[in-house]
């Protein structure tokens, strides 16, 4: 009966989203007085959590903080302006040197899209994709060392004769006029292939200019996802590569006799979300949980995230996820979840001079959440979150180079924009 009132309530909820206008633009002036308000009043750690929703499940968090955090005690006002329309289905993003954007659509389509918001044709040369259902073109991001070399790098769904599929990375050159990819390689591809549509992951995040890591997914479903507990596969994997495809001497596995040295971790269920702290260096991602558990992880070498094995929700279905167990020896702890899930993708761990009050925050992008959630980090722990409500599906989540915090939204319509300081 709970399972079924939830699932009833989400419902409504969404009923309600879906009412929004989603062409007139975002704000925050109304939440940032709220939260001054808040502050002024010295509510301090009793201001309530943004989320207010029923959980899906009945779970204890491991530690307190680990999810719904409250509220910061203050904010900043900002609204979002719409740079660009009429992309299908854009789902990763990364900028040039002058400022343009390379933008995939999932379909299989990779296009440049101009500072200015005007939309390029096709670029020609783009591998060959898997698009039915979560498939197709994924993420894209250039060299550090692109302004000399116009290299770029590709994640997608790569397609087999045997109708099996799975998450693959290409290098390749970006022709002089922006028309054309030259030299396209692939580099890397998850082991094994499966026949499924689903839980591709995959970001790719630059370690250094040398090193990358990818991110990939269990492959959606029983039994295959069951091996993202067993390292021997890439399956539920983030995976850590040199730029030409070649694996690290220091990688965990490198010198194991039997597990895939090309882990970085495992026991992932779909991560759609990742990004190097600033000032660490370190690797944090975030994936699609069950119903109810959605988690940020701080992904160190070697370990073991849990799934299937641990979860913080349910099977969407209804029902525990095998036994139902949240912790288990040897596997590693969300540093925070979500519950209800949020469905996240894309995220970035702001820098920049735009929002100095943002600065070190994490954001991450919520498709079902149709929001932007603003993560406060503190000694490594989750202090507070705020949510900047989009109103569409957000997929990606990048800072530009001039300080803004640009978003892709998952739609047949799909658009760019960006979150900037309202005036006034």
């Amino acid at each position: 009966m709970r399972y079924t009132l939830s699932i009833l309530f989400l419902l409504f909820l969404t009923a309600c989203n879906a009412g929004q206008d989603a062409s007139e633009p975002r704000t925050g002036a109304e939440s940032a007085a709220d939260t001054s308000a808040e502050a002024a009043t010295g509510a301090g750690s009793d201001r309530a959590p943004e989320e207010t929703r029923p959980p899906e499940t009945d779970y204890e968090p491991a530690f307190e903080g680990q999810t719904r955090a409250p509220k910061p005690a203050g904010t900043v006002a900002w609204t979002t302006e719409t740079l660009a329309r009429g992309l299908e289905h854009p789902w990763g993003l990364d900028f040039l040197p002058d400022g343009a954007m390379l933008v995939t659509e999932r379909p299989g389509r990779l296009r440049v899209v101009s500072a200015d918001g005007e939309i390029s044709q096709p670029i020609e040369g783009v591998p060959e994709v898997d698009n039915r259902k979560q498939g197709g073109l994924l993420d894209v991001t250039i060299a550090p060392d692109f302004e000399s070399s116009r290299t770029i790098f590709m994640s997608f769904s790569e397609p087999h004769e045997d109708s099996t599929n799975n998450t693959a990375v290409a290098r390749a050159r970006l022709s002089d006029d922006r028309s054309a990819l030259e030299d396209v390689k692939v580099i890397f591809s998850q082991h094994p292939s499966v026949e499924s549509t689903g839980h591709y992951g995959s970001r790719i995040v630059f370690q250094d200019a040398d090193t990358i890591w990818v991110t990939m997914g269990d492959r959606q479903g029983d039994p295959v996802r069951k091996n993202a507990q067993d390292p021997t596969n890439l399956i539920g994997t983030v995976a850590r590569i040199n730029t030409d495809g070649s694996i690290p001497e220091d990688n965990p596995f490198v010198d194991h006799d039997e597990n895939a040295p090309e882990i970085w971790s495992y026991g992932h269920r779909n991560i759609q979300a990742a990004a190097v702290h600033p000032e660490t260096g370190e690797l944090w991602t975030i994936e699609h949980g069950p119903r109810g558990g959605d988690e940020l992880n701080l992904t160190e070498a070697g370990e073991n995230y849990g799934w299937p094995t641990i979860a913080y929700g349910i099977e969407y279905r209804g029902g525990e996820v095998y036994e139902g167990r949240t912790e288990a020896e040897g596997m590693e702890q969300p540093v925070y979840y979500w519950d209800p899930v949020i469905a996240p993708s894309g995220m970035t761990i702001y820098t920049g001079d735009v929002f100095p009050e943002w600065q070190g925050d994490i954001f991450v992008g919520g498709l079902r959440s149709q929001r932007v959630s603003r993560l406060v980090l503190e000694d490594g722990r989750v202090a507070a979150e705020e949510w900047l409500e989009i109103g569409q599906r957000v997929r990606d989540v990048v800072q530009g180079p001039d300080g803004y915090i640009y978003l892709l939204t998952d739609e047949d319509d799909g658009w760019v924009m960006r979150i900037v300081p309202e005036e006034g």
